[in-house]
This record gives C-alpha cells, structure tokens and sequence, in this order.
C-alpha cells in the first residue's frame, strides 16, 4: 500500500471546538447577550447543523437580533480563521511524515474563505503536498471524489490504497471505507452511542501519525 495519508481538517488537526468558544466569547460580548448566551451557543453547535445558514438563523430568532442572517454567516467566517490554531507538534508530525516518504493531503468539508483562511493562517497549508476543499470542488465528504482529488494532487490515485484520519465517522472513516482506503478515527467522545467500523480508534491525531510510522 501506497504512503497516502488523507487529513481531516476541524477538531483533528485544529481544535474547531475550542476556536468556536472563543468566537461565542466574543459574538456574546458584541451584542451584549450576557454570560448564559455562551453556553446556549455550544449547546446549539453540538446539536448539529452542518449548514451554518440554519445555524445563524436559530442564533438571530433567539436572541432577536436585526442583522441579516447572511451578515452574521459572513463575520464568523472571516473572523474564524483567526481563532484557530495547529499545535507546533501537529505541523511538525505533517513535516515528519513528508520527510519519511509520505504524500500527505488535507480533506475537509467547508465553505472556500473559511477553510482556505484556516488552512492559511495555521500554517498547515505549507507543511502539506496538497489539499480538497469540498467548498472550492462543489463535492462534500463522503463523496469519494474530493478524496480522489486530493490524491490526485499529491501525485497518485486511490486505486494504490492510502489511508484517512478524521473525526467523523461518517464524512471521514465511512468516506474512507468506501474510498477503499484504511481508517483511523479520532475519537473526540462526540459520537458515543454510534457504531463504528475502522482500523484504528486514538485520541489524539499525534498518535495516528505514530501509527502511520509505523506503517510499512
């Protein structure tokens, strides 16, 4: 098998949790919502909505709020990737594996100015071969074709196996699997009652880059 390594982008290589309360921190502070406001917003986040017109919709009915949804969509996109931040160690384990024979490539799902602002302002658009952004390609994970693009960036197909390491079972390790590629989950204790099928369950994206090591 082919050294092809397929990245996730939020909560594996950055911590996107940790980056949207801080942004909640602010946005509360902004419109003088109030302490509780905060935690009314991760609450809102945790319970799912991968399209953040539906999210920002709920966000100005609750909170009354005159701004156009579009508007309040469009200031935490360009504020977002500001927030986020890749530990000094993640880029130097990207590094690492490049330097050791890997193709290494990051997949991730997302609006183009939010995704490519974070990918750039982290840093880890440089320490990578190549990346698909489904908001740029107007195809989402588990569409098996945003994988083949970014393999094809980095120089082969998938018919040669690789592998995906991701945090979401169904855009990454399901979308993997049906790639043809080996998985390995990051398991963020967000999906505790759903079953899972992949080669290997960690915490940390460290401890897939250890894996992957030890791949021959």
């Amino acid at each position: 098998m082919q050294r092809l390594a397929l990245f996730d982008l939020d909560n594996t290589l950055i911590d996107l949790d940790q980056a949207f309360r801080a942004w909640g921190v602010e946005f509360t502070d902004e419109h003088d919502l109030g302490c509780e406001a905060v935690g009314w917003l991760i609450a809102l986040d945790q319970a799912g909505y991968p399209h953040r017109e539906t999210f920002f919709s709920k966000v100005r009915e609750h909170f009354g709020l005159p701004e156009p949804v579009e508007e309040l969509w469009s200031r935490y996109r360009r504020r977002m990737p500001y927030l986020v931040h890749s530990r000094p160690e993640v880029l130097d384990g990207l590094s690492k594996l490049r330097a050791s024979g890997w193709r290494v490539a990051i997949v991730t799902n997302g609006t183009a100015d939010n995704q490519l602002g974070k990918l750039q302002q982290t840093g880890l658009a440089k320490v990578v071969d190549a990346y698909a952004l489904s908001g740029i390609e107007g195809i989402r994970k588990p569409d098996v074709g945003l994988f083949e693009i970014a393999a094809k960036r980095c120089g082969t197909t998938l018919a040669e196996g690789g592998w995906v390491i991701g945090d979401n079972l169904t855009a990454d390790i399901a979308g993997g699997r049906a790639a043809g590629l080996r998985t390995i989950w990051v398991d963020r204790g967000t999906w505790p009652e759903h079953e899972h099928c992949t080669d290997h369950v960690v915490r940390d994206v460290l401890q897939a880059m250890e894996i992957l090591h030890r791949e021959r």
